[in-house]
C-alpha cells in the first residue's frame, strides 16, 4: 500500500513538472513567434562603454561574465530584438568653459566609437535616425541602432550643440545623471536640489531640443525638474529607464502622480532593469564601491584613462562579490501597476543593459524573449506586447519629430 501511494505521488509530480515544463515551451515558442512579427525596441543601454579602449566587437558574440558585456549583435538575434539606443554618456564633473570643452571632445569621441562600430558591421546592424529606419532595417534583416545623449553635460553654455549631436544622431537627450549639472537638478545627487528644478539655460534646453524633434527624457531629474519639463514641453517626454516608486521607493522611479502627469503629456516610461526590487544587503561589495568610490573622486573629473580604470575595477567588485538579482517577474510587477495606474500606451523597456541593468532571467539580451514569455504568463494580449516593445515608443518619437517640420 504504501508503495502504491508513493508511485501515485511519484506520478503525480512527474506529471505536473512535464506538464509545466510543456507550458513553459509553448510559451517560449509563442513569444519567439510573436518577436518574428513586432519591432522590439530597447530604449537605453550603456553599450559604447564597451567599444573603445575595451575594443568589444559588437560584431562577434561575446561572454557578458569576461567583460564583454550585456549586449552585441548576435545575442541580438538570439533574443530577439530588433532595435536599440546605444547612450553617449559622461559623467558629471565641474562647471567651467575648459570642463564643458573637454566633455564636449569625449562626447564627439563616442558619438565617432558608435558610428565606427557600425560601419564595421554594416552587414549586421545600421545607424537609425528616424522610427521608419527601425522598421526598415528590421526587413533588411539588420539590427537598428539609435543613439541617445546621456546627460546634457557636454552642452555646456552653447545650445548649437544639440544641433550638432542631433546631426550626428542624437535622437534624445537625458537632461542630468546623479548630480545636478548646470540644466537641471538631478534625482540622486547628495547635496540635494541647486535650481529647485529646471534652471533658466535648463529651460532654454527643453525649448530648442521641441525645435529640432528631439525627445526630452527625465529619468534621472528630480521630482520638480520633472514637473518644470512637463509645463512647458510641446511635445511628450520620455522616461528612458525608470520604473514606479510605488512598486519600488526609489528616487529614480516615477511616483503614482507623476505617471499620472506623464500619461496626460501623451509620454512613455521605459521599465529599467535597475531600481526593480529591495535586494539583500550585500556588505562587501557595498564597501569596495564605497571605497572605489572614494578613491576615484566619486567617478567626477577624470581622465579617460581613470574612467576606464575605475570602470574595470567596478566590474571586477561585481564578479567578486555577487549579488542576488531582481527577476523578469519582478520587473514586470511594475508593468501591472502602471497599465493599471495609467493604462498599456505609456510604457516600454529601457533595460539600462551596460550601465547596471541587469536580471537573474534577463541576465544579458539574448534572453529578452523572457520578458515577453511573462507578459504572456499575466495575460497581455499580442497587440499590447506590440506597444510595449516598441509602439508606444515609436508613437511618442513620431510626435516629437513632428515638431521639426513645423
Amino acid at each position: 500500500m504504501i508503495l502504491k501511494k508513493i508511485s501515485a505521488f511519484l506520478f503525480a509530480a512527474l506529471t505536473f513538472f512535464s506538464t509545466g515544463f510543456a507550458e513553459e515551451e509553448q510559451l517560449q515558442k509563442q513569444a519567439h513567434e510573436i518577436h518574428q512579427r513586432i519591432l522590439t525596441l530597447d530604449s537605453h543601454t550603456d553599450t559604447p562603454l564597451m567599444l573603445g579602449r575595451r575594443g568589444v566587437d559588437l560584431g562577434k558574440r561575446n561572454d557578458p561574465g569576461e567583460g564583454g558585456g550585456k549586449l552585441d549583435f548576435p545575442r541580438m538575434e538570439e533574443g530577439g530584438l530588433d532595435a536599440v539606443f546605444f547612450a553617449v554618456f559622461l559623467g558629471q564633473g565641474e562647471s567651467s568653459p575648459e570642463a564643458y570643452e573637454i566633455a564636449k571632445e569625449r562626447a564627439m569621441n563616442i558619438f565617432g566609437l558608435v558610428h565606427e562600430s557600425l560601419e564595421y558591421n554594416t552587414h549586421k546592424a545600421g545607424l537609425a535616425l528616424t522610427p521608419e529606419d527601425g522598421y526598415r532595417l528590421r526587413d533588411e534583416g539588420k539590427n537598428a541602432v539609435y543613439i541617445g545623449l546621456e546627460n546634457a553635460y557636454p552642452i555646456g553654455e552653447d545650445l548649437s550643440l544639440v544641433e550638432q549631436y542631433y546631426n550626428l544622431g542624437a535622437r534624445y537627450i537625458t537632461l542630468a545623471h546623479t548630480r545636478n549639472n548646470h540644466f537641471s537638478d538631478s534625482s540622486n545627487d547628495p547635496d540635494g536640489p541647486e535650481h529647485d528644478g529646471l534652471s533658466d539655460i535648463g529651460f532654454k534646453l527643453v525649448e530648442e531640443m521641441n525645435r529640432l524633434g528631439m525627445m526630452v527624457d527625465i529619468s534621472h531629474v528630480s521630482d520638480k525638474a520633472f514637473y518644470d519639463v512637463i509645463s512647458v514641453a510641446k511635445a511628450p517626454v520620455i522616461a528612458s529607464h525608470s520604473n514606479a516608486r510605488a512598486v519600488h521607493d526609489d528616487p529614480r522611479n516615477l511616483d503614482d502622480d507623476m505617471l499620472r502627469e506623464l500619461a496626460d503629456n501623451g509620454g512613455v516610461v521605459q521599465l529599467c532593469f535597475l531600481y526593480v526590487k529591495q535586494m539583500p544587503a550585500n556588505p562587501p561589495r557595498d564597501a569596495a564601491r564605497a571605497e572605489l568610490r572614494k578613491r576615484f573622486n566619486n567617478f567626477q573629473g577624470l581622465s579617460d584613462e581613470e574612467m576606464e580604470q575605475a570602470r574595470s575595477e567596478w566590474y571586477a567588485i561585481e564578479q567578486q562579490y555577487p549579488s542576488e538579482l531582481p527577476t523578469v517577474a519582478d520587473l514586470i510587477d511594475h508593468l501591472d501597476h502602471i497599465v493599471n495606474l495609467i493604462g498599456i500606451d505609456h510604457v516600454g523597456i529601457g533595460s539600462d543593459f551596460d550601465g547596471g541593468g541587469q536580471l537573474e532571467d534577463c541576465y544579458d539580451v539574448s534572453q529578452m524573449h523572457n520578458l515577453t514569455v511573462e507578459m504572456l504568463k499575466r495575460g497581455y494580449s499580442e497587440e499590447d506586447i506590440e506597444k510595449v516593445w516598441s509602439g508606444n515608443f515609436m508613437r511618442v518619437f513620431n510626435e516629437n519629430m513632428a515638431l521639426r517640420d513645423l
